[in-house]
């Protein structure tokens, strides 16, 4: 057994065994809800194993029907755990002021009510998270710059990022984003990576995912469409996944730079799960990027917030995902620790721009709390001859 597969079912499952104890001690079952409560946690513990081995021998129906009720309870049971392990720190500070200044303790701390207002608390926040995973909200950024060809009055760009298409993705849902993105009326179209999910076929893609290609080669954008692969792709099969993007129309930059008729120069960079985070592949990537002319206003597409010191100033602006804002609050606490470049618009300490999108899609859970769906718009203005960025 591989030490994925051992860490997560160490940490899942001792999620279920947890939650489960709890409500035990909370609710009193009898012992017949009770065997069924423990099938259908074993069950959804296994289930998103069960939807990779679908996926993998081709049972796209079966993947879907495992989907749909593992991932929704997934985010249900982190949400539950969060509620229930609060709700313990919050009666562990209760106990020891009582032991300590003498005050009384409160009811509502109670081992059993906590974990019935956890309960409710974790049905309320995933009925409304599962609602606001649909509320695409576009995210205005105004860049000023004196790199701008003479003559030109704007450059817009749109940000798709993290749209993780696949089994919980469909047409209708990227037909929306997709409305979303022909009002902006972009100029570029960029994808910061995991455009797409699952494990696909070593085979050709599947007549569905072709569908979906079709639809988003269908958007035409003046100066052209650009992606770089993300974590997910690589999980994906990065072959299966590049040839998904090609024929969504985008041009997959790899370690590579393109400068573009109106003046702006894009250069993409692999994820590390797809190159490996070597000092050799780094060292490359920092002098593609110093190669570049600094004259021109230079675009970097880099799917993880993460700049190294050594290629800060080489580029005006960055764009990245990954960390979907934590997805599902409180999550957003652990990512944050990890990457702690916040979602939005940020400055570098040489002065170049980073925006971290909150991504447009959904992994896992297709859930959102706190953490609503975006797509970015960018436009790049004049500054009347100043080099700076401004927001």
């Amino acid at each position: 057994m591989s030490l994925f597969l051992i860490t997560f079912l160490s940490i899942y499952g001792g999620m279920h065994v947890y939650a489960f104890f709890r409500l035990r001690a909370a609710l009193s079952p009898s012992p017949a809800f009770s065997g069924v409560l423990v099938a259908w946690m074993l069950l959804m513990t296994l289930a998103p194993l069960l939807v990779r081995l679908f996926e993998r021998t081709g049972m796209g129906r079966a993947a879907f029907l495992t989907a749909w009720p593992g991932y929704i309870w997934m985010g249900f049971l982190f949400l539950f755990v969060s509620s229930l392990l609060i709700m313990q720190a919050l009666s562990g500070v209760n106990w020891l002021s009582n032991r300590i200044f003498s005050f009384p303790p409160h009811d509502f701390l109670s081992a059993a009510f906590s974990c019935k207002l956890a309960l409710i608390l974790a049905i309320v926040a995933s009925v409304y998270a599962c609602f606001e995973a649909y509320q695409i909200q576009t995210e205005h950024v105004t860049i000023k710059s004196g790199k701008l060809p003479s003559g030109m009055s704007r450059i817009r760009i749109v940000q798709l990022s993290d749209v993780h298409i696949g089994l919980l993705l469909g047409e209708k849902r990227l037909e929306h984003i997709l409305e979303a993105v022909r009002q902006a009326q972009p100029d570029i179209l960029v994808s910061t990576g995991d455009l797409i999910d699952g494990r696909l076929s070593r085979e050709e893609i599947s007549p569905d995912l072709n569908r979906l290609a079709a639809i988003l080669a269908a958007v035409n954008v003046p100066s052209g469409k650009f992606a770089v692969t993300g974590n997910h792709e690589a999980y994906a099969g990065l072959q299966q996944a590049l040839t998904f993007t090609h024929a969504a129309g985008f041009t997959v930059l790899r370690g590579q730079s393109i400068k573009l008729p109106n003046g702006i120069t894009i250069t993409g960079i692999d994820d590390t799960a797809v190159t490996g985070n070597s000092v050799e592949i780094q060292n490359s990537g920092n002098t593609l990027l110093r190669s570049v002319s600094k004259n021109a206003f230079h675009l970097l597409l880099k799917h993880r917030p993460e700049i190294d010191p050594e290629s800060d100033g080489s580029f005006d602006l960055q764009l990245s995902g990954h960390v979907h804002k934590g997805q599902l609050f409180p999550f957003n606490f652990i990512v944050k620790y990890k990457y702690p470049i916040p979602c939005g618009t940020s400055t570098t300490k040489t002065g170049s721009q980073i925006h971290v999108s909150r991504g447009t899609g959904t992994w896992g859970p297709p859930m959102r709390l706190l953490a609503p769906p975006e797509i970015t718009v960018i436009d790049i203005i004049p500054s009347d001859g100043r080099n700076a960025l401004y927001w």
